[in-house]
């Protein structure tokens, strides 16, 4: 009896850790999967240019070569870091006008209490069902009044004001309780006063996910840029990478080469804050 009694515990005590290999064993599969485009744009990269165009595709080069990477970073006509340049500045600053709008209009809709709050949150939300290429010719010719074609400026302010923003700072300054900025006036704080020192340090998470997201937005945008920008000199990447193909041959080496070089500052901010990007959308209840 006193055997059996052992031996049962350790039986128990086995199931659980099967069912964790099998679930390490999906999740890995899972996430090979999901990398499997980075790691072939990666390994293309190294491919000579026949071989990039071949079919059936290889996964290992023969030989690996540089020659992708020289010849978009070494030649005139392909100011790659250039492009990447004006990339990074566009994003980052249309990155911190979103938050910094956002962030004061959703803390002003979520605490404060004003007539037409309601509705001025609903018109907010009723913008996200406009597909922004309508938005093109309207905002061409604004931009176009402000002098402000063929310059960064054109990616950057006007997409400044982000409606998903507003909702998405709105839903998580709901989520803070409510007692510590109470709190905080208790202690004579006024409302700004409570806002900068006791609701701002809070929504770090959220600040940091939706800077990620819009800096990936801007990033990646391509149609907005290709309108507003005409010269090679104030090109952003993604709309100067299809530059490099043309209508009788594609350089898939090239296109790859350049693809890693994009998803370099991607990669490392989303690995940075990671652990902030989780909190936050957890928080601000968008999760699924």
């Amino acid at each position: 009896m006193t055997t059996t009694a052992h031996r049962e515990p350790a039986t128990t005590r086995r199931r659980p850790g099967g069912r964790v290999v099998v679930r390490y064993v999906v999740l890995g599969a899972l996430a090979l999967l999901f990398i499997s485009p980075l790691i072939y744009m990666l390994v293309t990269s190294f491919k000579e240019r026949g071989e990039a165009a071949g079919f059936p595709p290889t996964w290992v080069p023969d030989p690996p070569t540089t020659d992708a990477y020289s010849s978009i970073l070494g030649t005139s006509g392909t100011p790659v870091l250039r492009w990447f340049l004006n990339s990074l500045v566009a994003a980052s600053a249309n990155a911190a006008l979103v938050v910094t709008t956002s962030t004061l209009a959703g803390f002003a809709l979520a605490r404060m209490r004003f007539r037409g709050r309601s509705l001025v949150f609903g018109a907010v939300i009723a913008t996200l069902f406009v597909p922004p290429v309508i938005l093109v010719i309207p905002n061409y010719l604004i931009v176009g009044e402000l002098a402000w074609l063929n310059t960064l400026a054109a990616i950057i302010v006007p997409t400044a004001a982000s409606a998903f923003g507003v909702f998405f700072m709105r839903q998580f300054f709901i989520s803070l309780p409510g007692e510590l900025e109470e709190a905080a006036r208790l202690d004579g704080a006024n409302q700004w006063q409570a806002f900068l020192k006791v609701a701002l340090p809070l929504s770090r998470p959220a600040l940091a996910t939706l800077a990620l997201l819009s800096f990936l937005t801007n990033w990646n945008d391509f149609l907005w840029p290709v309108y507003v920008l005409f010269s090679p000199e104030v090109q952003t990447l993604p709309a100067g990478l299809s530059t490099l193909q043309t209508a009788n041959a594609v350089r898939y080496d090239l296109l790859m080469a350049g693809a890693v070089i994009a998803s370099v500052p991607v990669l490392a901010l989303y690995v940075f804050l990671q652990r902030y990007i989780i909190e936050g959308v957890s928080r601000s209840g968008l999760k699924g």
